[in-house]
Order: C-alpha cells, then structure tokens, then sequence
C-alpha cells in the first residue's frame, strides 16, 4: 500500500532566514550547525529548541575586503513558522567560537529558499 503524502493544509509552515556569519577563526557548515545549535539551548533549553524545527539549509564562502583578517560567510535557516521570532532572538546571542568574536547578521527572511537567494544573498547586479 501506498502511504498518502500530507495535504499543504496540514503541513508545518516554515520559513527561511538568510545570514551573515563574520568569525575571527574560519568557520565550516558544521561548526555553523553547532554553533547555532548551542546557542539556542544556552537561550531555551532543549524543550524549546526542539520546537523551532532548525535546519541549515545552505552556505556560502564570502572573500570580502570589508573585514581584515576575518572569515566571511552567507548562508539560510529553515525554521519553523511559528517559531520564527525565538529563532531570530538566538542569532544576536552567539559571540564566541573557540574563544575568538563571531557576528550574526540576519539579512532578511521570506517563506521560499529561491526568493531568500535571490533576494538577501544574491541580490541582482552581484556576480557571484
């Protein structure tokens, strides 16, 4: 028998929000996974983190001249509708990795990963 997939009704709604990560130190996708993750348990504990539905969904390597001697980075969260105002709370939190200053910026958010790209991280007349 073939399992019936969900109706868009009954779906979880998410959204997607686009950031910035400016490190002292390089940072990787699962450094970023870890870093996010701990800093939403040290601000709601595992109950609440659970709830949030987090997940990263893509990232991407900046060289910037903007920033001397620092490690730039874009990248989106997928987060759980719902939950979107606790998620962008835990972002401005988290200033150290392995004892060197880090910064989120949140760029923006939208209910699509193709209008997050096009809009926050990609924004038309950027060549990348």
């Amino acid at each position: 028998m073939k399992l019936k997939i969900l109706p868009p009704t009954l779906r979880v709604k998410k959204r997607y929000i686009a950031f910035e990560v400016v490190s002292q130190v390089p940072v990787t996708r699962e450094d970023l996974i870890n870093i996010i993750w701990d800093g939403s348990q040290d601000l709601y504990g595992a109950c609440g983190t659970g709830k949030f539905d987090l997940w990263i969904v893509k990232v991407w390597k900046c060289d910037f001249g903007d920033y001397e001697n620092s490690s730039t980075m874009k990248g989106i969260i997928r987060c759980n509708r719902n939950e979107l105002n606790a998620v962008k709370a835990v972002l401005p939190t988290i200033t150290k990795f392995r004892g060197r200053k880090v910064v989120f910026h949140t760029l923006g958010i939208s209910g699509t990963i193709k209008a997050t790209i096009k809009n926050f991280i990609k924004p038309e007349g950027q060549d990348e």
